[in-house]
C-alpha cells in the first residue's frame, strides 16, 4: 500500500511513520498543502491522509479539488476540529472518514483499514471520462446516461438516477432509508420515508432486474446494492 501523508506536524508524522513501517505501509510525508496536492498528481496513491490546517493550501480545499479530479481515492482527514458541522463540512468535501486529533495511532491504522477494505472490495471504476463501470453498468454523471448489459436506460428520472448512482459508488453497503433521504435527496429534505421504497420500486421496474436483484432489501435496515449475488433462475 502506498499512502500519502500531507501533515504539518511533524510529531504526528513521525508517529504515522514509525506505525506505517510495522504494517509494511510505503508512506510519502509531505508538510505543506500546495507542495502535497501537486505530489498527489504526480503520483498514483492508495490512500491520502491529510490534515485540515495546513500552510500553502488547507486539507478541505485539497479534498475538493481532487474529487472536482473525479478521482475515488481513499481520503482520511486528521484534524483538531471535533463539532458535528466541521465534520459534515469535510465529509462533504470528499473526505471518506474523518480523525480528531489527538489520536491512538492503532485507531488510525483500524480506520485505514477499514477504508482501504471498503474500496478493494468495490468492483467500481471511473474511466477518463468520468463514467463510473461495473460489471454490469456503465453511468456517467456528467451526461446523466446509464447502460445496463449494453442496453441504455433513459427513462429513469432525476432524483432515480441520483439514488443508483449513489448505490453504486456504495456497493455491498447498506443504508437505512434515513440515510438515503439524506445523502441522496439533501439535508433539507423533509419527506416520508417511504419515498425511498417508492424510487427503489420504480427502480427495479425500470432496470427489469426481476432475476437479476442488485437492490437488495435488508430487514430492519434498509438497502444495499449487491450485483455479485447470482441471478434467480426461472
Amino acid at each position: 500500500m502506498k499512502v500519502l501523508v500531507i501533515e504539518d506536524n511533524e510529531s504526528v508524522c513521525s508517529m504515522i511513520e514509525m506505525f506505517f513501517s510495522k504494517e509494511g505501509i510505503e508512506g510519502e510525508f509531505v508538510h505543506d498543502g500546495l507542495e502535497g496536492f501537486n505530489r498527489y498528481k504526480g503520483g498514483k496513491w492508495d490512500l491520502i491522509i491529510v490534515d485540515w490546517m495546513l500552510p500553502g493550501m488547507d486539507g478541505v480545499t485539497i479534498c475538493r479539488k481532487i474529487r472536482e479530479e473525479k478521482s475515488t481515492v481513499p481520503i482520511i482527514m486528521l484534524t483538531a476540529k471535533d463539532s458535528e458541522s466541521d465534520q459534515v463540512l469535510g465529509l462533504e468535501m470528499g473526505a471518506d472518514d474523518y480523525v480528531t486529533k489527538p489520536f491512538s495511532p492503532l485507531a488510525l491504522m483500524a480506520r485505514i483499514k477499514a477504508v482501504t477494505r471498503r474500496y478493494q472490495q468495490s468492483a467500481t471504476t471511473l474511466d477518463e471520462k468520468g463514467a463510473l463501470h461495473t460489471e454490469h453498468f456503465t453511468i456517467n454523471k456528467d451526461t446523466r446516461e446509464v447502460v445496463l448489459n449494453g442496453n441504455a436506460i433513459t427513462n429513469l428520472t432525476p432524483k432515480e438516477f441520483d439514488l443508483l448512482y449513489y448505490f453504486v459508488q456504495h456497493p455491498k453497503q447498506v443504508f437505512s432509508r434515513e440515510q438515503l433521504l439524506d445523502r441522496v435527496w439533501g439535508y433539507q429534505f423533509y419527506g416520508d420515508e417511504r419515498t425511498v421504497d417508492v424510487h427503489i420500486k420504480r427502480l427495479r421496474k425500470k432496470l427489469g432486474t426481476t432475476n437479476q436483484p442488485f437492490f437488495h432489501t435488508v430487514w430492519g435496515v434498509g438497502y444495499k446494492f449487491d450485483e455479485t449475488v447470482e441471478p434467480i433462475e426461472g
